[in-house]
């Protein structure tokens, strides 16, 4: 189909009308939680307290078991925030435009924080399954960039520069909830390809040769269109399972599943925690 980036960005004020109409002025922070990591609590009653994306004109859908899709504002001790049950991928036949279509909607609604999380197979020898690495750096192998064409010149500088991704004040933040809660934190530069298939053990050999410590189908077209948007990130992958050459038995989405909702728990109470502790910064700087 033919891309008429009026019409996207047509539809994205649309979205972001119907935000507004639904659920008020925009939080300052959204948790965005990937594979398996929204568990139960997206299903709520009340259109008040959030949306399912179908709710929302021309959000994505997701089609992938354990992305659920829908946005819920919540109030948190140090006020609201919301949060992205699921997301969509490329490998699910969309554009790049389509999978960033909720992150940029929702920043043009008025949000300024993204903490987004995603579940990984972990390359790196210091990563096992269960463990939550910090993205300190990514590479962006999708073979694709949301910036590409006319749509790139509409919400930002035409090239962002992508040396510090990571809000630098956000990872700072999340050792020392880290710290708080307990949680060993550890770090690693995230790959991201396109998918469906899982790596061959040869591709994995490649990836670490090229710096990569988990690898995943998510999130950094997310990062480019926020990062050229000028909103801080901070990203987390959950390790689910080691890839493939050091991962006994067939990779499978089940297990990446199973892995993630045994963590999802913590992952949101960490991402939470990280969330308020930003806003309680930004309150008292602006006192």
């Amino acid at each position: 189909m033919l891309f008429r980036p009026t019409e996207y960005r047509a539809h994205l004020e649309e979205a972001v009308e119907h935000l507004g109409q639904e659920l008020g002025p925009a939080p300052e922070a959204v948790l965005c939680l990937g594979s398996g990591l929204g568990g139960q609590s997206a299903r709520l009653s009340s259109a008040k307290e959030g949306l399912a994306f179908e709710q929302i004109p021309h959000f994505p859908v997701p089609t992938v078991a354990g992305h659920s899709g829908w946005l819920i504002v919540e109030e948190g001790q140090a006020g609201k925030y919301c949060r992205l049950h699921g997301r969509v991928h490329l490998y699910e036949g969309l554009s790049i435009q389509d999978v960033v279509f909720p992150v940029r909607a929702v920043a043009l609604w008025g949000v300024r924080i993204f903490v987004l999380t995603n579940a990984a197979g972990g390359i790196g020898r210091h990563l096992l399954p269960g463990d939550l690495m910090l993205i300190t750096d990514h590479l962006n192998l999708l073979g694709d960039n949301p910036l590409v064409g006319a749509v790139g010149n509409d919400f930002g500088e035409r090239f962002p520069d992508m040396s510090e991704s990571y809000s630098p004040n956000l990872v700072e933040l999340a050792e020392l909830c880290a710290s708080d809660l307990g949680v060993v934190l550890k770090r690693g530069v995230y790959a991201a390809v396109k998918g469906p298939s899982y790596e061959t053990p040869a591709e994995i050999r490649m990836l670490r040769s090229l710096g990569a410590d988990a690898v995943g189908m998510s999130t950094v077209p997310e990062v480019i269109a926020l990062r050229q948007m000028g909103r801080d990130i901070l990203g987390l992958s959950l390790i689910t399972n080691r890839a493939a050459g050091m991962h006994e038995g067939d990779l499978n989405h089940e297990e990446v599943l199973r892995v993630a909702g045994n963590s999802a728990e913590i992952v949101a109470r960490f991402g939470v925690k990280v969330i308020e502790r930003s806003l309680l910064g930004r309150a008292r700087d602006s006192v």
